[in-house]
């Protein structure tokens, strides 16, 4: 297996669109599927975002300045995808507005996924050696073991109020 970052990246992003399609195909009357591929898109951007914001972001943004402001756009579209999340949690999947939340979560999740493979992705594999890709990589493997599989746990939490106040 991979320790490339952006390589491990790209598989998350891969997974989580997947569970997306999955929510699309259930059908307007699947009620309990849908509740099921929530939960586990809810699991999926919390142990993902997490390992971006404390492993990929802060070692991107002081080797490669140039993609600052991508990674700055980037921690703000984590903080809306964690607000809806948080929402999304304290819903039930038969509540009117629940697909509706989950429809506007994918295509923010989406939008971002598209913009760091087609935009920054690139610069930060040029600018970085595969060697330091890996060490990232191995770094984010690390926090993926300790990262918080709920919004409301305190690491999670965390990251949300950091969105806030920095």
């Amino acid at each position: 297996m991979s320790t490339d970052a952006i390589v491990l990246l790209k598989d998350d992003h891969k997974q989580i669109k997947k569970l997306f399609n999955d929510f699309r195909k259930a059908g307007p009357n699947a009620t309990k599927t849908k509740g099921d591929i929530v939960s586990k898109i809810i699991e999926a951007l919390t142990v993902h975002t997490y390992i971006e914001n404390e492993g990929m972001y802060p070692a991107v943004r002081k080797a490669v300045p140039d993609v600052e402001g991508d990674i700055l756009e980037s921690y703000e579209e984590h903080h809306v995808a964690d607000l809806l999340v948080m929402e999304l949690m304290t819903m039930k999947p038969d509540d009117e507005r629940f697909d509706a939340k989950t429809t506007v979560l994918i295509e923010n999740v989406e939008h971002h996924i598209e913009e760091e493979e087609s935009e920054w992705f690139p610069e930060v594999r040029k600018a970085l050696g595969r060697k330091e890709l890996q060490q990232i990589g191995e770094e984010m493997l690390e926090l993926k073991k300790k990262a918080p599989h709920s919004p409301a746990q305190p690491s999670a939490l965390k990251k949300t109020i950091d969105a806030v106040i920095k």
